[in-house]
């Protein structure tokens, strides 16, 4: 194993049948690191894009936990589930008996803010306890509804009782419960038969690399797989730094910035292009470090 440990993210194609955490350990085990994390979770029977953080990265992983996220979902009609997906009971409402523009047009009211309640079965947290912890001994406890945005929905196909869409959403959104909502609206009930992750941020599941090809790859390979941390902030404005400024940054001192105002964030550069960190004003041109890269070899 290398002394060295690997810094940047990895966009991981999850197979079916993993948790996110246990996709995140077998890739850090094939990358030979010491430090992971993901940057929002998917169903153990959902597949897709999965990025994941290693060492210095994870300081920077809410950029993506923040992102927009896009999925493709595929739906049964006129059935509900215990756990709105393959994994719960299967209960028989009624066939399905709309038309193509009825779909389109429920599908249309749910573009948009609004809010929705977060499934039993899901990884909220309640007086200390996961939902889904709490599900799984049969009990049921009042959740309090939470704001979320969908940004795109479409139908992609609709065949007899299957219905697969096409949705891009902000963060917090269950693709479950937005399944279950659809069947309501319908009014033959719904529940996910299938969840692909299309795609966090700017990043797509083309992109994407699989456990097996890591696993072929070697330690070596699989890291060369790992693209550099500083795309999590590449949506940030950037502080191009000159030398006296760049250190008085990196040792968590407030620089100048030019046209900074207050809550501004920026991705601070040293004049050779490292990535130092990310500061934020706390007032008109007044950057002070919020996230800081380790100094160079003690990461």
């Amino acid at each position: 194993m290398s002394a060295a440990q690997p810094a940047g993210v990895l966009l991981l194609d999850k197979p079916p049948g993993f948790s996110s955490t246990q996709a995140m350990a077998r890739a850090k085990r094939l990358l030979a690191s010491r430090k992971a994390g993901h940057t929002g979770t998917l169903d153990p029977f959902a597949t897709g894009l999965l990025p994941l953080v290693f060492g210095e990265a994870t300081k920077f992983s809410r950029f993506l936990i923040d992102a927009t996220k896009s999925y493709r979902a595929t739906m049964a009609l006129g059935e509900t589930s215990t756990t709105g997906d393959t994994e719960g009971e299967v209960m028989t409402v009624g066939p399905f008996e709309g038309t193509v523009t009825e779909v389109d047009e429920v599908l249309s009211r749910f573009l948009g803010a609004s809010e929705q309640l977060p499934p039993m079965h899901s990884a909220v947290h309640h007086q200390g306890r996961r939902l889904y912890d709490l599900a799984r001994e049969g009990i049921e406890v009042e959740r309090v509804a939470r704001p979320i945005e969908i940004h795109a929905i479409a139908r992609v196909a609709l065949e007899k009782d299957r219905l697969a869409i096409d949705v891009t959403c902000g963060k917090g959104t269950y693709i479950r419960t937005l399944a279950e909502d659809i069947g309501r609206a319908l009014g033959c009930g719904a529940y996910l038969v299938a969840l692909r992750r299309t795609a966090v941020g700017p990043f797509r599941v083309e992109q994407a690399v699989t456990l097996e090809s890591l696993e072929a790859a070697g330690v070596a390979g699989a890291r060369a797989c790992l693209a550099p941390l500083e795309v999590l902030v590449a949506g940030l404005p950037r502080l191009e730094a000159d030398a006296d400024t760049a250190w008085r940054f990196a040792n968590g001192q407030v620089v100048h910035c030019v046209g900074a105002l207050p809550g501004d964030e920026r991705a601070v550069f040293d004049p050779s292009g490292r990535f130092l960190g990310v500061g934020r004003a706390e007032a008109p041109g007044r950057l002070a470090p919020e996230r800081l890269m380790a100094p160079p070899g003690q990461a």
